[in-house]
């Protein structure tokens, strides 16, 4: 292949070239006469097709080796309501100041863990550092699924991530979790001018805006719903699984002088 693009490159076609010659090449027998005119373009045109054809090839013998992704080997046995009482219980540790997971053996724990995952639920948060998912329920390496997104919207990565959770990893239980005094809803409520891209996260939130005024812990409230109700209804395999019973969606807010984390829905 590669000498056979270098004797088309190395063609130096002339008018009076043989009709021998024309039906042997590629390039002269797709062009005729005119590729004496334009000889550059019928070889740009030759190669682009050459090179089409060959990655097409190594694309379709990659993706024959591509699989669906499928269910972790072990996954949480609880159901989605006793998943989301360790996540509560969790928090009433946290708030009492009494954490579990603190005294748990890390390297043991990180061992354990390396191979696979196997959260019992997920959290899409805030992404404000003031919301430290893991130490608000007292959870430890690999029993949350936590994604993170300013105002804790549902994009369709957070979806597609969340999607990964219950699907294959096997989490019981979604929150989504608004917290006080959140930056993108209160900066929604105002809609200034702000710098770079910050003002994608005003059409998301909006929404909530709208329903419940500028009031900031109402529209906080209002966001994790409305997010929480876009998890379970835009996508088809999650309303699969909250509709047979095998997962529960659900918003909260955190409370960040208390840590006390409230289910709202």
């Amino acid at each position: 292949m590669q000498q056979y693009l270098g004797d088309v490159m190395n063609c130096q076609h002339r008018p009076n070239d043989t009709d021998e010659h024309l039906h042997h090449c590629p390039v002269c027998a797709e062009d005729g006469e005119n590729h004496a005119a334009a000889p550059d373009a019928s070889r740009r045109r030759f190669l682009v097709g050459a090179i089409t054809s060959t990655a097409a090839s190594l694309l379709a013998g990659a993706s024959a080796e591509l699989t669906a992704p499928t269910p972790a080997a072990a996954q949480s046995t609880l159901t989605p309501q006793a998943a989301l009482q360790a996540m509560m219980d969790g928090n009433q540790r946290y708030v009492e100041g009494r954490l579990q997971s603190l005294g748990e053996d890390l390297s043991i724990l990180k061992q354990k863990t390396a191979e696979k995952q196997e959260p019992f639920g997920a959290v899409l948060s805030c992404a404000d550092s003031r919301v430290p998912v893991e130490l608000v329920f007292d959870q430890s390496i690999g029993h949350l699924f936590v994604t993170r997104v300013a105002g804790n919207i549902a994009t369709s990565e957070i979806v597609a991530s969340l999607e990964y959770g219950v699907a294959v990893l096997g989490t019981k239980v979604i929150m989504v979790l608004g917290h006080g005094n959140c930056g993108a809803v209160k900066a929604t409520i105002q809609g200034k001018e702000v710098p770079g891209q910050i003002s994608a996260l005003y059409a998301p939130i909006q929404p909530a805006v709208d329903a419940a005024g500028p009031n900031l812990d109402a529209a906080i409230d209002a966001n994790a719903k409305i997010q929480a109700a876009l998890l379970r209804e835009a996508s088809p395999l999650i309303a699969g699984m909250v509709k047979d019973g095998t997962l529960m969606v659900v918003a909260a807010r955190y409370d960040l002088a208390s840590g006390k984390v409230t289910v709202l829905s």
